[in-house]
């Protein structure tokens, strides 16, 4: 009898927590997904905008000399960006200023109206995270619950960029320490990234979903997805690496935040110039999409890859995971040729393994790779994304990730 009443309790505190986070989960969500529809929206305009206004481009300095302007006199801490809400998930104190919002919004779309070459992933995260922790104050939230709201913040606002709900709520799991899931996050964050979702298909958010082809298998598909997967690995942390290199050169060189984005911004048009195309602009979703059904230049892949670390190291706004898309279908494109598999199916692959070894978030990633292309080739999925976060090594966009877990695992190797 005890032991029957003790379960009930059980139960009954356990329908008043679900309760609880049903309903702030769904007020962020909704929120959240209000605020990144119209996002998504503005940048569609921008990109509609700048193709059909070739001078737009020559604007991009000037632009990007604005927005630097812009954080360096009213954005303090919000300039870190997603490293600052990673930094606040995992200290668990402090507050996550509600003016990233609003800035880097204009900025993000500042950038894909004149020209650069990023993505929207940061912007979406950026947004959930700051829009969910002005609730937690209004709501006057403390401690633990503030920081899950937070985390569900950032599994909506990934979850709505991508029109994937179940790899933004992992995402927002999985994101901020390298070997651990944030478990007691997981209903607000599911029940966040499908509300915010809804409300992003009332407004027709279009997400484009793409195709790797039919279900192809044999032994030697599986060695050779392997070392495609290793390659996709090694660009994840050639992307992440020249990115901090890059930043770090340009913050010693020209301390000026302004005049770094404005110079910033004249080297990419004179390279943009020189290439003779504007494929490798803004999000580059053309360029993403031939991948998967024509050959695309050989160097796309790397092209992409030095204008995104180009754009976000001289200060520009916006994401990382699009660009991160395009390297990866580009390199999955280039490598097809080679190793005798299908464009498509390599381009998929690419596409998600690239985004899982500079991301750090293997799980997400693969969840993602079921949700954009189904589950035809599931194994191969996630074999990419082991792979390639695997021999992505210790390299990865977001800095403030806590590695502790798997740093201490290695040293504990070292010494055996």
């Amino acid at each position: 009898m005890n032991e029957l009443k003790k379960h009930i309790k059980e139960s009954e505190v356990v329908s008043t927590i679900f309760v609880r986070w049903f309903l702030l989960a769904s007020i962020s969500g909704v929120a959240v997904g209000v605020v990144i529809s119209f996002f998504l929206k503005s940048l569609q305009w921008a990109t509609t905008t700048r193709e059909s206004n070739e001078w737009l481009l020559y604007m991009l300095p000037l632009g990007g000399a604005f927005v630097s302007y812009l954080y360096s006199k009213y954005g303090k801490d919000s300039s870190k960006g997603n490293n600052l809400i990673i930094e606040r998930i995992n200290n668990g104190e402090g507050r996550i200023p509600f003016r990233m919002a609003p800035l880097v919004f204009l900025g993000t779309f500042i950038t894909h109206l004149f020209g650069g070459s990023a993505g929207r992933e940061g912007t979406g995260v950026q947004i959930g995270a700051s829009v969910s922790s002005k609730i937690g104050e209004l709501l006057k939230l403390k401690g633990m619950d503030y920081t899950i709201l937070i985390i569900s913040g950032v599994s909506s606002g990934f979850g709505v960029v991508f029109g994937t709900p179940i790899a933004g709520t992992v995402f927002g799991l999985e994101v901020s320490t390298l070997g651990k899931m944030r478990y007691e996050a997981i209903i607000p964050c599911l029940i966040s990234s499908y509300i915010g979702n809804f409300i992003a298909d009332l407004f027709k958010i279009h997400h484009t979903h793409y195709n790797m082809g039919i279900s192809i298998s044999g032994v030697d598909v599986f060695f050779k997805v392997i070392l495609c997967a290793v390659l996709f690995g090694l660009t994840s942390k050639l992307f992440a690496e020249l990115t901090h290199t890059l930043k770090k050169f340009f913050a010693n060189k020209i301390p000026n935040t302004s005049l770094k984005s404005f110079i910033g911004g004249i080297i990419i048009i004179i390279i943009v110039l020189i290439l003779g195309t504007r494929i490798y602009l803004g999000l580059s979703l053309d360029l993403l999409s031939n991948a998967f059904n024509q050959p695309v230049p050989k160097g796309a892949f790397i092209i992409k890859l030095l204008l995104t670390s180009l754009t976000l190291a001289v200060g520009f706004q916006g994401g990382e995971v699009t660009p991160l898309f395009v390297i990866g279908a580009t390199l999955g494109n280039l490598l097809a040729s080679i190793v005798g598999l299908p464009i498509e199916f390599l381009a998929g692959l690419g596409m998600i393994g690239v985004f899982a070894g500079a991301t750090k978030t293997p799980i997400a990633s693969f969840i993602m790779g079921i949700e954009l292309f189904g589950s035809a080739n599931i194994g191969f999925i996630f074999i990419a994304c082991v792979v390639s976060y695997v021999f992505a090594g210790k390299s990865g966009i977001y800095t403030s990730q806590d590695s502790s877990i798997l740093n201490g695992y290695f040293n504990k190797l070292k010494h055996e």
